[in-house]
């Protein structure tokens, strides 16, 4: 039996948020930020007590905190970092959560010209990047440590089988170009077929189940050899496996990337004590791939009226087994449940007003004051 039961909410995430105008129209200058907070370009600089990063997509700025730790401490680190970004930026942008932006056409976006520009031209070589599953895409990446091999198995299979869940409970990205979707989570529709050249980087999102080290080892080295016979050695690494789940034996912790980005940081956290609190639970789950990526489907089309029932089951048992400083966070996640994803609530909400601009002003506030969105009319909180 493989342990999944980590003692306590210690972890380490990334939040990925757009700059924007006054009205939304996403601006490709990540670069102009990095330079005037911090002098001169560089893809990542230590600011107000964090980490600010380049991301791919130039209209993207990635914010980490400066060491894992408890979600108390994170969201308080996080934040006041971002208010510090705000002061120094004058307040001239907006700031955007959300797994994709809502408006944005491509001609509006480029990606990183700075360093690692041949890493850049080897995916572009490969697979186009000019596609929203590269330019358009935020995720909440959270980084859970693991002690020890089985500890690792134990922790990677069980997240691979509540990753269906949480994409349902965490759609953000209902919109694309303007447009509702037919997805709640466009974000992983994009992202599942951005490398489909090479279909075994990204294996449409749920990773195989693992009985060892070894297996992930060999994965790996399946997609080295397919990079390889393209001539692409140099994304042989680690990070270049895409799938909803990985394993970063540098820095010896599980990568979860299959979560859109929230709308604010307490959002994120909500989901990190989730997570958390679910992999010290002793769960029946379904483990049939072929039924995971059913699951999956459905919690990307429908969000959470895909599975609601089943939801309901594991935010309970998630109470019961949640620290008490997990339990601060997860009546979120009950009102998400109970009111659906972000996307779902944002889909209503323009159903009712007709208009998007007036939301997204709504939620650039929630992430400048840290308040998670309502599914109530005009309200944050």
């Amino acid at each position: 039996m493989h342990r999944a039961q980590p003692a306590q909410s210690h972890l380490g995430t990334e939040h990925e948020y757009s700059i924007n105008d006054s009205i939304f129209r996403p601006l490709a200058i990540s670069d102009r930020i990095i330079e005037r907070i911090n002098g001169r370009v560089e893809h990542e600089v230590a600011f107000g007590g964090i980490r600010v990063s380049k991301e791919l997509q130039k209209h993207v700025l990635e914010l980490i905190p400066a060491s894992p730790g408890n979600l108390g401490r994170l969201e308080e680190n996080l934040f006041s970092g971002l208010q510090e970004l705000f002061r120094a930026t004058k307040n001239e942008y907006q700031f955007l959560g959300l797994g994709m932006h809502p408006l944005l056409t491509l001609d509006q976006t480029t990606y990183w010209d700075h360093d690692e520009q041949d890493y850049y031209q080897a995916y572009d070589r490969l697979f186009g990047i000019k596609q929203h599953g590269w330019l358009n895409i935020q995720a909440l990446q959270i980084n859970i440590p693991y002690r020890d091999e089985q500890e690792l198995v134990g922790m990677f299979n069980k997240i691979r089988s509540l990753m269906p869940y949480l994409v349902a409970v965490t759609a953000s990205s209902p919109f694309v170009e303007g447009q509702v979707n037919s997805y709640m989570d466009s974000r992983l529709v994009y992202y599942r077929r951005n490398q489909s050249q090479i279909p075994q980087i990204c294996r449409n999102v749920i990773p195989e189940r693992l009985e060892g080290i070894r297996d992930y080892v060999e994965i790996n080295r399946n997609i080295y050899r397919e990079l390889k016979k393209q001539h692409a050695q140099i994304l042989c690494h680690e990070w270049v496996n895409s799938r909803g789940e990985i394993v970063r034996f540098t820095r010896r912790c599980l990568e979860i990337k299959a979560i859109d980005e929230q709308e604010c940081l307490h959002s994120d956290m909500a989901i990190c004590a989730f997570i958390m609190a679910l992999l010290r639970t002793d769960l029946e789950l379904e483990d049939s791939e072929s039924h995971l990526l059913a699951m999956l489907e459905d919690g990307m089309r429908r969000g959470v009226a895909a599975m609601r029932p089943e939801l309901e089951r594991l935010y309970a048992l998630a109470a019961r087994n949640a620290t008490r400083e997990e339990q601060r966070y997860l009546p979120l996640i009950e009102k998400r449940i109970e009111q659906g994803s972000l996307a779902e609530i944002m889909v209503q909400r323009q159903k009712e007003e007709k208009e998007i601009l007036p939301m997204l002003s709504q939620l650039a506030w929630c992430l400048k004051e840290n308040i998670p969105y309502s599914a109530e009319p005009g309200r944050c909180g």
